[in-house]
């Protein structure tokens, strides 16, 4: 009979937490949710003068009279809204990871979190100068090369939904190869690839990084070295990071180890 009671009491014990956790995550959900509104709903009234703005790197390079068209009849009021949920997004990003790591931080130990945090904070940085290093440096050369090699006789007219998506593809491109450092960290972290490793590494690196800079960039070279360069650099500072961070987050994780025991 106790061990009956005990079995109910471990259960409705095990309910309670599941129901909490339920309870805590639909609360971050919310909370994350209601961000990404505010952002939005402050950035609706500049929604057009955001898009001139992203508009701003190619039409500068347009020959005389030139202009954005719209091929679609609604696209001229949907464009913009679409780039202010995009950039609600992005702009809410550092409260989305917080709400995150708010729910599943009480269940790592000290270690994983001091490992955790740097690494949080630095793949949001890395992803907005990524984000303003293809919009500030590689757009308005990668849009010069394109006017340049524009036949004669045609007139170079985008239309603004594709020069949205073109655009969005290589700001979110930037960001994301931005977080090698991110990347080789958490590689090194696992064991997936020691340090050493890394380091014998580096010509294939610099094979890879040029490849993907050959995908992701438009097709002139300025660009590419634009991008190439900087993910190599990029990997040299996540070696040196997992250098730091890693070994006396092992030499933390032995010692918690050791208390525990």
């Amino acid at each position: 009979m106790v061990d009956e009671h005990d079995d109910i009491a471990d259960g409705e014990s095990e309910g309670e937490g599941l129901l909490s956790h339920l309870l805590e995550l639909r609360t971050r959900l919310l909370k994350a949710v209601a961000t990404v509104l505010v952002v939005f709903v402050a950035l609706f009234p500049f929604r057009e003068w955001l898009y001139s703005e992203l508009a701003a790197p190619l039409v500068m390079h347009l020959p005389k009279g030139g202009h954005l068209i719209a091929t679609e009849v609604a696209s001229p009021f949907f464009t913009p809204i679409k780039l202010a949920i995009v950039l609600a997004l992005v702009l809410s990003m550092p409260m989305l990871i917080y709400q995150a790591w708010a729910f599943v931080s009480p269940g790592l130990y000290r270690h994983e979190k001091r490992l955790a945090r740097p690494l949080l904070v630095s793949a949001v940085l890395l992803f907005y100068i990524g984000c303003a290093f293809a919009y500030f440096l590689v757009m308005p050369a990668a849009f010069a090369f394109l006017t340049a090699v524009t036949p004669q006789g045609v007139q170079m007219m985008t239309d603004i939904n594709h020069y949205l998506g073109f655009v969005l593809t290589l700001l979110f491109a930037f960001g994301l190869c931005f977080e090698v450092p991110v990347a080789v960290v958490i590689m090194a972290a696992i064991g997936v690839l020691p340090i050493a490793k890394l380091r014998k590494s580096r010509p294939y690196v610099v094979v890879i990084c040029f490849a993907l800079a050959a995908v992701l960039t438009p097709p002139d070279i300025t660009s590419q070295v634009m991008l190439g360069v900087p993910m190599y650099l990029l990997y040299e500072l996540g070696i040196i990071a997992a250098r730091v961070l890693v070994k006396s987050d092992e030499s933390e994780g032995d010692e918690e180890a050791a208390s525990e025991s």
